[in-house]
């Protein structure tokens, strides 16, 4: 089977899951922590080599206040128990918005945790707009506008992995997302098993990939 170096997961549906359940929307958060977890040890074993997962946006942080703590408190919680594998760890978003969680500053700069292993991407506070974007540096007095990519230490994405029936990219990773091949699961994120990760996989392995060649 011909595997991907690199996934993106975009784990969607988890406010739709907490309210068919008859739960409250911010609920729903806490029980995507652990599929996370589960996804990252299949992917190493399957041999992937790269995976980001789409934490939240920008845009996200547009909704009520006590959703918006569920899913930073969420992404926190999430990225720690990342740290509790071997990993290359690097979360990446905007950190001077105050809806940036502090806690996760000591992992903008890609870390090796438990003596390093698979690249694990982190998108947190994240948005396309800010990721490409201009800025002014110094030079001898003179400032000059420089273009600068902030996830530029993340590679090309070869398969992209949505939950929660979407067929939207939600300004995932723009530039890295490029030419890849993109699978929809019906299913809500929190209900993830190992099946959705092996039939996208099985998926993409039949899939004709000329890079544009």
């Amino acid at each position: 089977m011909r595997i991907p170096n690199h996934i993106g997961v975009i784990p969607d549906g988890n406010r739709r899951w907490a309210k068919s359940r008859g739960l409250e929307k911010e609920d729903g958060y806490d029980y995507g922590l652990e599929p996370g977890l589960l996804l990252l040890r299949a992917a190493r074993e399957y041999g992937v080599k790269e995976i980001t997962y789409y934490g939240f946006t920008v845009d996200n942080c547009k909704r009520p206040s006590i959703q918006q703590n569920a899913f930073k408190k969420a992404c926190v919680d999430a990225v720690n128990l990342i740290a509790s594998e071997g990993t290359s760890l690097l979360v990446v978003g905007n950190t001077l918005s105050e809806s940036f969680p502090k806690e996760l500053l000591p992992y903008t700069e890609r870390t090796n945790i438990n003596g390093g292993g698979i690249k694990v991407n982190f998108l947190v506070n994240y948005g396309w707009e800010w990721d490409i974007s201009d800025g002014l540096q110094q030079d001898n007095g003179k400032e000059t506008l420089i273009s600068r990519i902030h996830s530029k230490d993340i590679s090309r994405i070869d398969l992209i992995i949505r939950w929660g029936n979407m067929r939207r990219l939600s300004g995932f990773l723009p530039l890295q997302s490029v030419y890849a091949d993109f699978y929809v699961v019906e299913d809500m994120w929190p209900d993830y098993t190992h099946n959705h990760l092996k039939q996208a996989l099985d998926w993409y392995d039949k899939q004709d990939v000329t890079l544009g060649g």
